[in-house]
């Protein structure tokens, strides 16, 4: 028998995908409009919303660990089905929307580009995940499914699971530094030790989900803070913690932006890596207060919205590149802040449309955007938990 489902996990995938498409769509403001009074704005928007793919990181490491971890081993049978899955429902996506934005950018932005020499560069974008700016994310993922099996082995030793967070950071960053003293591996964000704290919170988190659950359930219920005292405690250190490395992440790159004064570059990292980490779990917990409220309509919508999120994940990217072939603002303050608008707008709209409609008519869709969603077979809202034999996989 599989576990319950965790059913706020859409919900996180919602807010998370929400906070990509923000940072795609603001992501030439920092070019564009330094010069603008409104610039701290788009700086605030563009870094802000950062948490996205670290959650869905984070995610995809509870998934897996919550799913596999009260297993002894697993099972030959298991694994084959478990790697199928995978290449099925996550490397052939990813081959294919690499080729499909290949091939976009080929004919647009390199056109003079020679094709022999084009495919040539292919080849090595496809091995790093840098066909295009977001692909990236999907390949860190596919290096996680390969070392998943003997990770699992590890994080099951009582000795190790106590520390696995703190490993997490201690190799996470021993690769940080040492990159910036020895290796200087440009492209390090396509390297998945690049985000070993984010996995190793996943993995605790999924390991020993009944008894975090509680906490993550616990901001704003009255009822829990009764029973719990100190998680208002804990809620009121995540909280003001995040809002101040949140907003110190965004100082630091507006700055750096507006005057181009760089700090040391360790200093980014940092920021970045306690924003999102601390991102990631105040979204879990923003998550399960919205499924607690009554809001059936809000609630049914975002996790409408996160089942769909790893197709609109990789289609988001074709609308704001169409978008921006017709900078219609021309430079105007009111123009490019409702530009901004729209643009954001019609990559969300359009790629949960398309996505939506690719699952409802074309039976091999998976093909192109990742598994599909599961048939809502009771209410998102309550209880917490439902039964089901596995986890919807995480984008």
């Amino acid at each position: 028998m599989g576990k319950p489902m965790i059913t706020a996990l859409p919900i996180i995938r919602a807010l998370a995908i929400l906070g990509v498409i923000m940072v795609h769509a603001t992501s030439f403001s920092s070019i564009e409009m330094t010069e603008s009074p409104a610039f701290y704005g788009y700086t605030w928007f563009n870094i802000f919303f950062k948490y996205g793919t670290p959650t869905f990181i984070l995610l995809s490491s509870l998934v897996l660990f919550y799913q596999y971890g009260g297993q002894s081993s697993l099972p030959a049978s298991r694994l084959k089905r478990f790697y199928t899955n995978r290449l099925k429902y996550i490397l052939l996506p990813y081959a294919i929307c690499s080729f499909c934005y290949f091939f976009m950018v080929q004919i647009t932005a390199n056109r003079d580009r020679p094709w022999d020499e084009a495919f040539r560069s292919f080849g090595r974008e496809i091995l790093t995940g840098s066909a295009y700016t977001h692909l990236y994310f999907v390949f860190i993922s596919l290096q996680f499914y390969i070392l998943f099996p003997l990770l699992l082995r590890l994080c099951r030793s009582p000795k190790i699971q106590p520390w696995m967070i703190p490993i997490g950071f201690i190799l996470q960053w021993g690769f940080v530094i040492w990159n910036n003293i020895e290796w200087h591996i440009v492209e390090k964000g396509s390297i998945a030790l690049s985000y070993m704290s984010v996995y190793a919170i996943g993995a605790f988190f999924g390991l020993r989900y009944h008894q975090i659950e509680p906490w993550l359930n616990s901001w704003r219920n009255k009822e829990l803070y009764r029973e719990y005292p100190i998680y208002r405690v804990w809620n009121i250190i995540l909280w003001m913690s995040w809002l101040a490395a949140a907003l110190l992440h965004v100082h630091l790159w507006y700055v750096t932006r507006s005057t181009g004064y760089a700090y040391p570059s360790l200093a980014y990292e940092a920021l970045w890596n306690i924003h999102t980490v601390l991102s990631a779990l105040v979204l879990m917990q923003i998550a399960y207060w919205i499924q607690r409220s009554s809001h059936e309509a809000i609630i049914h919508k975002l996790s409408r919205l996160g089942e769909l999120s790893f197709g609109i994940y990789l289609l988001h990217p074709v609308w704001l590149a169409l978008h921006r072939q017709i900078p219609w603002h021309n430079q105007n303050e009111w123009l490019y802040a409702l530009y901004i608008l729209v643009g954001y707008a019609l990559a969300l709209g359009l790629s949960w449309l398309l996505v939506s409609i690719a699952f409802r008519k074309i039976s091999w869709s998976w093909i192109a955007l990742g598994a599909p969603p599961r048939e809502n077979k009771a209410e998102h809202n309550r209880p917490s938990m439902q039964k089901d034999k596995s986890v919807t996989l995480a984008p």
